[in-house]
């Protein structure tokens, strides 16, 4: 059992908690997932099954694309709604904060978040620095520097106001990995001069993964009581398919899975190998005299 698995992560959850139970659901150990979500954000998460959890390195970099909404009015601790307000006794009544937007122009508040930019790793975050996570150092109360870091927001628009409260609105964003989208959330909020935190987030897409292959931990219990687990599990091969593709005879495949390189005419940083059943063998790297493989499935 190989290949790549798209839940549908519920909110509450960790990311850690969908992989034990899909370990008991799927009675293997070897489970992992790429891109981790939030506990209260829900969406696409992608879970790597058996030799599939080796792909990692190659999908953890790819595009996420999320739907929003922003709370304006004031900031959190966390910057989501699962933090305490700062300052607090400070935030703007919904009445304040819709007179506000009322006046705004909010087009022109996220034209400078389009493209490139930089953002300030939050405490509240995985990231780590010396060694530890930010969010460990920020539970005991601790705050440190963090260093800017680029990233790049591909698209970014408003899908609609919130009529009700009208404090709030809904944002589309398609960016790269490592965004932080509670940090853009608060920023947009500081452009307007509200403040602003997150009360929802979904993935909807992370690289070529999107909700139309997503099924939640419900439906997977019962895909596996009916056996058709195979009709929703991806190939190995599909996960990669943004990777150039080398076509193997059978004498290259057994080469390959001895770990021999190959004779090579294509210049490409990683190529994936595969056989003529679409089966992928390995992942390598080409110059213009040799394929290397660097990762071999039996």
């Amino acid at each position: 059992m190989d290949g790549i698995l798209i839940i549908d992560k519920p909110t509450d959850w960790t990311s850690h908690d969908v992989v034990g139970k899909l370990r008991k659901i799927l009675k293997t150990k070897r489970i992992g997932h790429t891109g981790t979500l939030d506990p209260f954000a829900t969406g696409v998460l992608v879970m790597l099954v058996g030799q599939a959890t080796r792909l990692a390195q190659f999908l953890d970099k790819d595009a996420k694309e999320y739907e929003a909404t922003v709370q304006l009015g004031f900031e959190t601790d966390t910057g989501d709604l699962t933090g305490e307000m700062r300052d607090e006794g400070r935030g703007m009544r919904d009445e304040e904060v819709a007179e506000i937007l009322d006046k705004t122009n909010l087009e022109n508040v996220l034209v400078p978040f389009r493209g490139q930019i930089e953002q300030t790793p939050p405490m509240y975050s995985a990231k780590k620095v010396d060694g530890k996570k930010l969010y460990e150092l920020a539970r005991k109360g601790i705050e440190i520097e963090r260093k800017p870091v680029n990233v790049t927001i591909y698209e970014l628009e408003l899908l609609e106001e919130i009529p009700n409260p009208k404090s709030q609105i809904r944002i589309r964003v398609l960016c790269t990995a490592g965004t932080y989208i509670r940090t853009l959330a608060e920023d947009i909020g500081r452009k307007i001069g509200t403040g602003a935190h997150l009360t929802a987030l979904r993935r909807t897409r992370a690289g070529n993964f999107d909700l139309t292959k997503a099924v939640s931990i419900e439906q997977l219990l019962e895909i596996v009581s009916a056996e058709k687990l195979s009709d929703y599990l991806i190939p190995m091969n599909q996960a990669v398919s943004h990777l150039p593709e080398i076509k193997l005879s059978a004498e290259e495949v057994k080469k390959t899975r001895n770990g021999m390189k190959l004779p090579s005419n294509l210049n490409a940083e990683l190529v994936r190998l595969t056989d003529s059943e679409n089966n992928l063998i390995a992942i390598g790297s080409a110059d213009e005299n040799f394929i290397r493989p660097k990762i071999v499935f039996v």
